[in-house]
């Protein structure tokens, strides 16, 4: 492609198998992400990931586009290793820069599972726990109730709008409220297509 084709991309990709998620990138630490969404700026942010982050895209998915501005905002950190505090630092300048709605969940290599969603709770997330054979406590994050119950999971509650939350590799849960929740509109297509009666 040539350089003016870099930012004519879609804001939800195509049914291509180099888009089907999750996507991944190494730098830093190694980030996997899955999202439930559309980001209403992607062609902006996939411009200014390229010019100023100097980040190259592989695809026309904005879930790329969301998972290196993570990577971008998590890099600009600076550190080997990243506190609960400073990955809750990377997610609030994520939502300083993206728009849409979205439900995110992103595995981060030696440090654990991170989930967060959009300010104006249009896409849905939900966490769970469950006891683990050895005692301890397993945690679950998805677009619906279902999954959790069915795997059998107990609902914690769902993901508050503009909030992340974090399992470091303990299985400690960590909260926090990142942004302001703005007017609460749930895209209830959503609900409609995705859950089940039971869910």
């Amino acid at each position: 492609r040539g350089l003016g084709d870099v930012y004519k991309r879609q804001t939800a990709g195509t049914s291509s198998s180099a888009e089907a998620q999750p996507f991944y990138v190494n730098s830093p630490y190694g980030i996997t992400l899955a999202h439930n969404g559309n980001l209403t700026n992607a062609e902006s942010l996939a411009k200014s990931l390229y010019i100023e982050d100097r980040r190259h895209l592989n695809t026309d998915s904005d879930s790329e586009v969301l998972l290196n501005v993570l990577a971008h905002e998590m890099q600009n950190l600076g550190k080997t290793k990243a506190t609960p505090a400073d990955i809750f630092e990377a997610v609030t300048a994520v939502y300083g820069r993206v728009e849409g709605a979205y439900g995110v969940v992103a595995l981060i290599t030696g440090h654990g599972l991170l989930a967060f969603r959009d300010p104006n709770g249009i896409r849905p997330l939900i966490f769970g726990k469950r006891m683990a054979p050895n005692g301890g406590t397993e945690y679950m994050v998805a677009s619906e109730s279902v999954a959790l119950t069915g795997s059998g999971f107990s609902i914690i509650r769902d993901v508050k709008p503009g909030e992340a939350i974090f399992i470091d590799l303990d299985h400690k849960l960590h909260t926090h409220q990142c942004v302001e929740q703005q007017e609460y509109t749930p895209c209830i297509f959503e609900y409609v297509y995705f859950a089940r009666p039971d869910s």
